[in-house]
């Protein structure tokens, strides 16, 4: 396994981290306490969740994952020896269940936070992350910003990150990270905390895999230059990229199969640019999986690559993908699939 520094912090987390807003849902409390374990015995040092979780939000679910971590986490021994980050809910219509209102006003931070903290049964949260912008951008499959003239959003930011440096002062938070984010958020989160002294934030997790590689417009330069790295989430397209829907080997409880609005991978070009790809893993004696992820790990621009799983059988392959190495040979065979589907899914 490979580490590699969070932003500017000292902090080293693993190549591989551990996705788990299955917890809950697809997952029981027993399976995620074996993945857990499992993981960080296998040298995963990174937990990724958010308050929303389990996925697709729902009311009877949300709040589920944090609280499986929780009863993991709680009697632990070495819980400086793990990274464990976690998500503020944006605005949306369909999730005022979890807070009224879902905004990032200090008021809405602390309830979120501290709602966090005890679920998580932990005294801080090495990394706090905001789920999505508050104002309305191109995120969760839209390719292309649409101005939004009635967009109410006001610039906050300078409010958000002066709230977020109380608790850091405080030792609830340790270091401060974004999602589903453009260039624009990338800038203005930095520019703010650069002109006032305000905490920087270390991380970006936005999609990022073979058939939405969008993030390399922009963002990616931003990420090296400014030391604000990608935190990649559904690095296997939903999974999709495991390759199982084209060999036939999928399951009704599948993701793809049991949540059909998740149809961001569904598209025609999606499949067949999979099918290509899926040549290109067996040429070189690979499960697509393996390739799929071992590519994302390469990329320079990657801090962690998030990795879930509902079964032990993915997830040890899934971070048995660190040992993988991409030759050029692969890279060239990809490049050309890419070149022919460029990015079609969002």
């Amino acid at each position: 396994m490979e580490y590699n520094l969070l932003g500017t912090t000292d902090l080293k987390v693993s190549e591989v981290c551990l996705g788990t807003m299955t917890y809950g849902e697809q997952n029981t409390e027993t399976e995620g306490h074996e993945q857990l374990n499992y993981a960080l015995g296998n040298g995963v040092n990174f937990i990724d969740t958010a308050e929303m979780y389990a996925v697709p939000g729902r009311k009877e679910t949300v709040h589920s994952t944090e609280k499986i971590i929780g009863t993991w986490l709680k009697d632990r021994k070495d819980r400086d020896q793990i990274i464990l980050a976690t998500k503020i809910t944006g605005p949306s219509p369909n999730l005022t269940y979890i807070r009224d209102p879902l905004d990032f006003s200090p008021a809405s931070i602390q309830t979120a936070l501290e709602g966090s903290l005890r679920r998580l049964q932990t005294d801080y949260i090495d990394l706090y992350q905001l789920h999505w912008p508050e104002r309305k951008s191109n995120f969760f499959g839209n390719r292309s910003y649409k101005h939004d003239p009635s967009d109410e959003w006001e610039d906050n930011i300078n409010e958000v990150l002066t709230a977020i440096q109380g608790h850091i002062k405080a030792g609830k938070i340790r270091h401060l990270g974004i999602s589903n984010e453009t260039p624009y958020g990338v800038l203005r989160f930095l520019e703010e905390s650069a002109v006032h002294g305000l905490p920087r934030i270390v991380s970006i997790q936005n999609p990022y895999n073979l058939l939405n590689r969008t993030f390399e417009v922009g963002l990616a330069e931003m990420a090296i230059k400014q030391k604000v790295g990608l935190l990649a989430y559904s690095p296997m397209a939903f999974g999709l990229l495991s390759g199982k829907y084209h060999l036939k080997t999928d399951r009704p409880e599948d993701r793809l199969n049991k949540f059909k609005q998740m149809s961001r991978y569904e598209s025609d070009q999606c499949y067949q640019a999979t099918e290509a790809y899926l040549g290109i893993a067996k040429d070189h004696g690979l499960t697509l999986a393996q390739m799929s992820l071992a590519y994302t790990n390469t990329r320079p621009f990657l801090t962690s690559n998030i990795i879930g799983a509902t079964n032990m059988e993915q997830l040890k392959e899934n971070i048995g993908s660190a040992a993988v190495k991409i030759t050029p040979e692969i890279e060239a065979a990809i490049e050309k699939v890419q070149a022919v589907y460029p990015n079609p899914a969002t």
